[in-house]
């Protein structure tokens, strides 16, 4: 007795060459370099720090809201309105969730596409057609229900290491994000301490005014009554109104820091007022770590060495294109004339099939295209290396800066004192006869010139703070880089820098 048997789904030669194919694309082998970050040698520590107090590890004062280190509640309600209005900042989370969705479009490759094209038409054959004459004349309906699926194994890593990138890309787009950021609120803490400084400024001209009103109405008096000459009494008058003008002049640089606030929270100049805050207290004490932690903390250097990652990846799908593409399809569905016949078996239609295209000469394209991507990894890591020392010399320069003008604001306040005494021994001197009023002004102008750089010291040292919060990175995080940056939200609001 002859015996047998049906062959079955999994012994069908095309459905085997269809499950070798997707097994390929899913457990192939990834071409390309494998990943490394650039070395970098960081010095043990900065060089400007001197007697800087070092930062322990329970040190929280450079947390996300940094600003608050200055107690400054004025501030603290300016700096919150950045991330609510600020147009810098919601254009960098544009980019951000254009990163984003960059990743989600190339992750499709990992999937079959699959396509449908229903169809139903009705025909008749000219009965002069040169086809059989049965077919002469007749008249007929066709209804087509198909469904093409297409899929391209990533058996060489091509699609993998193109995902890599993107996703590396989006990364550093985050980063970008939290650079700017940072930046914006840098941007605002220095406007705003720079219109303080101005404040105490005006505040210290307007009360010198007062004070040369009062000189002027002295020496007038001594003119009146015969001691002093009219000479003096149109130097005193010099005086003053010189003095006047500084204060209103002041006006003009403070309107501009007012509104370069405002343009920063995302309002109209004509709709905000920054209330006069003379700035008088020194800026507060802020910690400072090792340089090799600074390649953790900061925004830019963190996207600088992601984009060496997307160029490292770029280089494994450019020697991709050395293998063959590997793509598979099947189709499938019904046809039938009759639309109450079409879902039925007899009208089933089917067909799978393989194919591996190779490129068997380009005349050095592909060559030329690994060459340049490893040409641009080579431009990223030296662009990452850069961004490193630049980090680090922003660093010094302001551990330098604030350490410097510390020093100068105690010399300087020794040079007010100073001025203020001689001052007040010209001033005796002239109202006992010894002296003439040239020496009293020659005094007074010393003595304002010395407070008002002791003002200009004391908001060069705020900013030179905030800079060098800045450069610190600002409280952030390499942790805050999403790992998955194609399924996370939104990082303005919680960057914290």
């Amino acid at each position: 007795m002859k015996l047998s048997r049906k062959m079955t789904f999994s012994e069908n030669p095309q459905v085997r060459l269809m499950l070798l194919a997707l097994t390929l694309g899913v457990t192939g082998c990834a071409v390309g370099p494998k990943y490394r970050p650039p070395v970098i040698e960081a010095p043990p520590g900065y060089k400007e720090v001197g007697d800087w107090k070092p930062a322990q590890p329970n040190d929280q004062n450079l947390g996300g809201d940094w600003w608050t280190v200055f107690q400054d509640p004025q501030l603290d309600a300016l700096e919150q309105q950045i991330n609510v209005g600020n147009q810098n900042l919601k254009a960098a989370e544009a980019q951000f969730q254009q990163a984003r969705a960059a990743v989600r479009y190339n992750r499709a490759d990992y999937y079959p596409t699959v396509t449908a094209g229903p169809s139903a038409t009705r025909t008749r054959i000219s009965g002069n057609s040169p086809t059989s004459s049965i077919l002469r004349g007749a008249t007929y309906n066709d209804f087509v229900l198909p469904v093409d699926v297409s899929y391209q194994a990533d058996v060489w890593g091509r699609v993998r290491k193109n995902v890599e990138s993107y996703r590396e890309q989006a990364q550093a787009s985050a980063a970008d994000l939290a650079t700017i950021n940072l930046s914006m609120h840098a941007d605002l803490a220095i406007d705003y301490f720079q219109a303080r400084s101005l404040d105490a400024e005006e505040q210290l001209l307007n009360s010198t005014v007062t004070q040369y009103e009062q000189a002027l109405q002295l020496t007038q008096s001594r003119f009146e009554g015969g001691i002093a000459s009219e000479v003096e009494v149109e130097q005193a008058k010099t005086q003053l109104q010189t003095t006047r003008a500084a204060a209103i002049d002041v006006g003009v640089a403070r309107a501009q820091f007012e509104h370069a606030v405002a343009i920063l929270i995302g309002k109209p100049p004509a709709e905000f007022s920054l209330p006069p805050l003379p700035l008088t207290a020194p800026p507060p004490h802020i910690p400072v770590s090792v340089p090799s932690e600074l390649l953790e903390r900061r925004p830019d250097i963190a996207a600088a060495e992601r984009r060496v990652a997307s160029a490292n990846a770029q280089i494994g799908v450019a020697k991709s294109a050395y293998y063959p593409t590997i793509s598979l399809g099947a189709s499938g569905g019904f046809e039938s004339s009759s639309i109450t016949t079409l879902l039925n078996g007899p009208s089933g239609l089917w067909s799978f099939g393989l194919s591996a295209v190779g490129t068997l000469f380009d005349g050095g394209r592909r060559h030329a295209l690994t060459d340049q991507a490893r040409a641009a990894y080579d431009f990223q890591v030296s662009t990452y290396r850069q961004s490193v020392l630049s980090g680090f010399q922003q660093v010094e320069d302001n551990l330098a800066a604030v350490r410097i003008l510390e020093n100068e604001a105690k010399v300087q306040n020794e040079a007010v004192i100073a001025a203020q005494n001689s001052l007040n021994l010209s001033i005796t001197r002239y109202k006992g006869g010894v002296t003439s009023y040239l020496e009293v002004i020659t005094a007074q102008s010393a003595a304002l010139t010395d407070e008002v750089t002791a003002v200009n010291i004391l908001g060069r040292r705020m900013a030179n703070t905030v800079l060098l919060i800045q450069a610190l990175g600002g409280g952030w995080d390499r942790s805050s880089l999403p790992e998955r940056p194609e399924c996370c939200g939104k990082l303005a609001s919680s960057s914290g820098n």
